[in-house]
């Protein structure tokens, strides 16, 4: 197999967990039930400022070691919930280190206390009795709570993550830097610099000519990914397409790539950041949020009334 395409299944597969239809069912969209488990530190579901793809790692070595309690839990799950949660424990927002945030969540780990006294685990070495601000009892009980909600299968990883935390978005934002996490050594230090900028902005709104912070347009998001990775890319869509390098139309796309639509090479009118092979992360349109959501991984086929132009590889 081409080293290119070993890149992108070791993407696509979260030790040896199918990633592709859990991240298509993310992307189909689906409501969120009443929160019960941790909660991000604004309240709102959605991650905060975004950093590199780096846990500490300690924290990776903990992580580890607790998603092996949960048979098919893939451990970089748990890691982008670390991460999404207080930076790997490194955020010094209320309630990380002590005292609670705005919702009462406590600890890196960002348990309610109810919840956490529901699913209180000591691991090795951990505090007696568990405490939601010991790094080790907070690990093992998120992956005890994520194990007991079905996140040891892939059918129902999406409804785990979704009893931790309330939002579609949190959802689709762990499940997207997971990927970066598992690909590890298989993916481009660019490549998953930019996938991890781009799943932290998931939910935020589509905003004409936007760059960030706050919101972003298509060509916006993707260039600021890259930007995290000192890649830099032009301004609009367009631009980006001719900047290349283009990747060979046989190629399958790949995590990392950057995916265009239009009608044609010529007339492109929208990018996304490829995740893994028919999912990208993008800013869709006026009204919608960015998203992961799946694209025909073929170039020259339909998606709704354009068609996939080709792709470049700007870590390439």
């Amino acid at each position: 197999m081409a080293k290119r395409a070993v890149v992108a299944v070791a993407a696509a597969c979260l030790m040896g967990v199918t990633l592709l239809p859990v991240l298509a069912a993310v992307a189909a969209g689906g409501t969120a039930g009443a929160p019960s488990g941790g909660d991000t530190s604004d309240g709102t579901g959605r991650p905060g400022p975004a950093r590199g793809p780096a846990i500490p790692p300690a924290w990776v070595d903990l992580e580890q070691r607790a998603a092996t309690t949960c048979p098919g839990l893939p451990w970089s799950v748990l890691g982008a919930v670390g991460t999404v949660e207080s930076e790997s424990g490194q955020s010094s927002a209320p309630g990380v280190s002590s005292g609670a945030n705005a919702a009462g969540a406590e600890g890196p780990f960002q348990f309610e206390p109810a919840t956490f006294d529901a699913y209180a685990t000591v691991g090795p070495g951990g505090a007696v009795p568990p405490s939601p601000y010991d790094l080790v009892d907070a690990a093992y009980t998120a992956a005890a709570m994520l194990c007991a909600n079905g996140g040891g299968s892939p059918a129902t990883l999406r409804d785990a993550l979704l009893a931790y935390d309330h939002s579609a978005a949190y959802a689709q934002s762990v499940l997207a830097l997971s990927v970066a996490f598992a690909a590890d050594d298989s993916l481009s230090a660019a490549g998953a610099a930019a996938i991890a900028y781009a799943a932290r902005q998931i939910g935020l709104p589509y905003v004409w000519g936007g760059a960030g912070p706050s919101g972003f347009d298509c060509s916006g998001l993707v260039q600021a990914a890259y930007a995290t990775a000192g890649v830099t890319l032009p301004r609009v869509a367009q631009d980006q397409f001719d900047a290349g390098p283009a990747a060979p139309a046989a190629d399958p796309f790949e995590p990392g790539d950057l995916v265009f639509f239009g009608s044609g090479p010529s007339a492109v009118s929208h990018v996304g950041l490829v995740l893994a092979p028919g999912v990208m992360i993008d800013a869709p349109h006026t009204g919608a949020l960015v998203r992961a959501e799946t694209f025909p991984a073929a170039v020259g086929a339909a998606w709704g009334t354009e068609d996939v132009v080709g792709s470049t590889r700007p870590d390439g």
